[in-house]
């Protein structure tokens, strides 16, 4: 059973959230601020945290900050507005997904099954054999989750390293936003385009010496990404 950290400063949605999740075998924690959320996830084994954007005292943005700084389990933002700016704050400070008020419960649920089946993948260790996916000096360890570029080690969220590991194990071939929302998210592509950009600009900030002239992750403009074949 994977546990999951609800936290909304409206208690009817963090009881909706629960009912939802509780019928797909998930245990529920709850928080109603950032400083309970944080608590939480210090006390308990969290495998993935639906997030609130707005909520008082310390909001969900700050919040993430925090969580960030020693955790890499996913998390799903929460917001009220159909903003980009809500959407983009959050993936910019290592959210891996959003989900807009009011939102789907099969939506919902959707996102979450795909998020704990990544996580678990990312956690997984292989037994028979040690992948090793390189591509110029961009060397990706497979059985450590371990990137590596020109000798350094790069730090990656479980979702940069599945969008990155993606593409190089496909390099050369292009792919389009919703091909690879599909690959790496394993389910339909709802809205990804905002997504998957802000994730492919952390992965050049981390992986490149000069994310504006790429030497391994391209955008092909009006076509999509890919990495490049060395």
């Amino acid at each position: 059973m994977y546990n999951i950290l609800v936290v909304d400063d409206d208690k009817e949605i963090v009881k909706a959230i629960e009912i939802y999740l509780g019928r797909e075998n998930y245990k529920i924690f709850k928080a109603y601020d950032g400083d309970e959320a944080l608590k939480q996830i210090k006390e308990n084994d969290i495998h993935l945290v639906i997030l609130d954007i707005m909520m008082p005292n310390k909001d969900g943005i700050e919040t993430l900050e925090e969580i960030r700084k020693d955790k890499k389990i996913p998390v799903i933002m929460l917001s009220a507005k159909s903003e980009d700016v809500d959407k983009i704050n959050g993936l910019n400070v290592g959210a891996d997904d959003y989900v807009t008020k009011p939102f789907n419960p099969v939506e919902l649920i959707a996102r979450v099954n795909a998020l704990i089946r990544r996580y678990t993948q990312f956690g997984a260790i292989e037994e028979n054999k040690k992948d090793i996916i390189k591509n110029g000096e961009l060397i990706i360890d497979d059985e450590l989750k371990k990137v590596s570029v020109d000798g350094k080690e790069i730090k990656l969220t479980p979702t940069e390293y599945n969008i990155l590991k993606f593409l190089t194990e496909n390099k050369g071939k292009v792919f389009s936003i919703e091909e690879i929302y599909t690959h790496v998210w394993d389910d339909e592509c709802y809205a990804a385009e905002n997504v998957i950009a802000v994730h492919i600009r952390h992965i050049r900030e981390k992986i490149e010496i000069n994310p504006k002239e790429p030497k391994y992750l391209k955008v092909i403009w009006g076509v999509g990404y890919k990495v490049e074949a060395l």
